[in-house]
């Protein structure tokens, strides 16, 4: 995620606010620290005009 957020010149706040998420959250499940749920996986998919399985192999 950290990628397709750089490849826009998002913040994690930015990110975040889009979403609707806290900045610290983005940045725990960019660091893997935490892993968002399935629906926001399919939200950030969505966002980022990306396939499901795209974000999953992103995080690999």
């Amino acid at each position: 995620m950290r990628e397709l957020r750089l490849e826009k010149g998002l913040s994690q706040q930015k990110l975040g606010e889009d979403l609707g998420f806290c900045n610290q959250t983005i940045s725990f499940w960019e660091s893997g620290s935490r892993e968002p749920d399935l629906d926001t996986l399919v939200q950030i998919a969505h966002y980022f005009e990306t396939t499901f399985e795209e974000l999953l192999e992103e995080n690999n």
